[in-house]
């Protein structure tokens, strides 16, 4: 799997570090409130498990599953809600988790929708921000980190449901998946 990687982006070290930080911010800006956070299946389920445990604060999770790629490195724009949540989150503190906010359309569409719901409060936390390809303006309350406008995989991330176990982020060789598009 390696072998399908151009370079190393993020080692397994910089990730730990960047999720006990963001843990402990998330910890001490929740800090005597009950707080819900929303994963996004399955991209972010790996980030949001260091998160969660990362927190010293109560904390409750659910998750969401959502469709937004028409090919498979390419955002189409539409999105589609896979599974809902389980529970209400009226008057409650969420904290939405996804792995990595691209086009922004996707969280645009999830902010919108979650809002009418009528949280207490809605802020984001992604592992992986890429502005450079924002068409959506969106708020990113909380990011782990910045990155340049790559094809990653690994920490959760995937390309045709390969590479998620994958303990670095990695940068994917671009023949690998232009090769498959062309399929």
């Amino acid at each position: 799997m390696r072998s399908d990687a151009e370079k190393i982006l993020l080692t397994e070290e910089e990730i730990t570090a960047k999720v006990l930080q963001l843990g402990q911010t998330i910890s001490t800006d929740y800090a005597n409130k009950e707080l819900l956070m929303v994963g996004i299946l399955k991209g972010a389920m790996i980030f949001m498990a260091d998160l969660v445990r990362s927190v010293n604060i109560p904390v409750e999770f659910d998750f969401m599953a959502v469709s937004s790629y028409g090919s498979a490195n390419k955002s189409s724009g539409v999105v589609r809600i896979l599974k809902d949540l389980e529970q209400s989150i009226e008057g409650r503190h969420v904290l939405l988790v996804e792995d990595i906010v691209d086009t922004g359309l996707t969280l645009k569409y999830l902010l919108e929708n979650l809002q009418t719901r009528e949280p207490a409060s809605l802020r984001t936390c992604t592992l992986l921000d890429k502005p450079e390809r924002r068409q959506a303006e969106v708020t990113v309350n909380y990011n782990g980190f910045t990155i340049p406008d790559e094809f990653v995989v690994g920490y959760g991330l995937d390309y045709n449901e390969k590479y998620r176990n994958l303990k670095d982020i990695l940068v994917l060789r671009p023949e690998i998946y232009q090769k498959q598009g062309e399929e």
